[in-house]
């Protein structure tokens, strides 16, 4: 229970009206760490609830020196985070959790006008929510000043590396105090992250829930062999079945997620694309659409999935599999979160075959084949598909013959198969 976690009347109150009643795991661990003031190294996959472990005593904290601030107020505390996406939505977070504490906060990422979080700026802020590249243009312009900060959170230090924040995340952190209270999260810890961890924290707490190898318990995964070229037809094929209310498709490449938008456009199915050069208004609008269930099918790149929390997302489907097999794990955490069930369904195609071997050997698992289907690849087993006889035309031809006695229920065998 929070209640348990010595917060305070004003949070306990917003938690209350937002439904939450039982902290998970990395919440229960962390909350009272924070508020002992003590660093943090956090350890934590998508959907775990990390941003509320944060964010909740960060607010009592802040709440709790607001007698001895001054007049105007100056930025308190930093949370810096790799995406546009995360950090609209930690700022959602805090605004949700701090409803009644007074205290308020700004959000700033770069892709729109700074004039509206400069003239915010003005007014003085407590907490800044913001995107690296956006925040060292302010702090370059004397619009920002970091000198006060006295809490910095530094979230999804491993996707910073991904996108090469990284020289800019060192920057920033040259420009804060050395002493504050420092809260370090990040999903993997590569060597380079570990070594970052290393030189901005102070004697941390180490709290590591849900190890990135674990897959979330209550999600239902299957695999479809299918060549490359039927992945589109696959996929169409799929989403006939009205049991998948919403789809977070992933591909590797933005000009992946394009292209199966295109074919889903054509085939009369509803579909928007989510990554970086997607302007920001078309970014939000789609994620807006996709939260709200007006949009069915969102097809996202991993980059940019980043900060994508959908309550009942009921299925991921990779139509690529991830050269990185933590991202696997990361990708069908997207469903199943909060106790809730889901389904992750993949594609798989003779040339990511290694993909799929590396990804049974970090979950200890081997992922359930579903091969009653009508594009079911002869080709599964074969290691090297340049040297292989298969005629992919006939292939095609025999899947569309079987396709057309596959509209009643394009995923007979999965609920046996699981």
């Amino acid at each position: 229970m929070f209640e348990n976690l010595n917060l305070i009347e004003p949070i306990l109150k917003a938690l209350k009206k937002e439904g939450y009643t039982n902290p998970t795991p990395i919440q229960e661990q962390s909350i009272p760490v924070v508020l002992e003031r003590k660093d943090l190294l956090g350890c934590a996959q998508t959907g775990t609830g990390k941003t509320a472990a944060f964010a909740i005593p960060i607010l009592q904290i802040l709440h709790q020196q607001k007698p001895v601030q001054k007049e105007r107020k100056q930025i308190q505390c930093l949370i810096l985070t790799p995406t546009r996406e995360l950090a609209i939505q930690i700022g959602e977070s805090f605004m949700a959790y701090g409803e009644y504490t007074g205290l308020n906060h700004l959000v700033v990422f770069g892709g729109v006008s700074q004039v509206p979080q400069v003239n915010a700026l003005r007014h003085g802020i407590d907490i800044l929510i913001a995107t690296p590249g956006r925040l060292l243009d302010l702090v370059d312009q004397r619009h920002i000043h970091l000198q006060n900060i006295n809490m910095f959170v530094l979230d999804e230090a491993d996707r910073m590396l991904d996108m090469g924040f990284i020289h800019d995340v060192k920057k920033v952190i040259a420009k804060l105090p050395a002493k504050k209270q420092t809260l370090f999260f990040s999903a993997t810890m590569p060597a380079e992250i570990s070594k970052l961890a290393d030189t901005i924290l102070n004697n941390p707490v180490k709290v590591e829930v849900t190890p990135v190898s674990s897959t979330a318990e209550k999600v239902e995964q299957a695999i479809y062999f299918v060549e490359k070229e039927n992945k589109p037809s696959l996929l169409l094929h799929l989403l006939q079945d009205n049991d998948i209310k919403s789809a977070l498709v992933f591909t590797r490449t933005k000009h992946g997620a394009d292209k199966v938008v295109k074919f889903l456009n054509r085939s009369n199915v509803e579909a928007e694309a989510i990554h970086g050069e997607k302007s920001q208004t078309a970014r939000q609008r789609a994620l807006s659409l996709f939260k709200n269930g007006e949009l069915r099918v969102l097809v996202a790149t991993d980059i940019a999935s980043r900060g994508i929390d959908v309550n009942d997302l009921s299925h991921v489907i990779n139509f690529e599999l991830p050269n990185v097999p933590e991202t696997y794990v990361h990708r069908i955490g997207r469903t199943g979160r909060a106790g809730a069930s889901g389904i992750a369904l993949s594609f798989c195609d003779a040339e990511e075959r290694a993909y799929l071997k590396d990804i049974n050997k970090l979950t200890a698992q081997s992922v359930p084949v579903v091969e009653d289907h009508p594009y079911h690849s002869n080709n599964s087993r074969v290691k090297n598909t340049s040297s292989s006889n298969f005629n992919r035309s006939a292939a095609r031809n025999n899947a569309q013959r079987r396709e057309r006695t596959w509209t009643r229920n394009p995923i007979p065998k999965l609920k046996a198969a699981l």
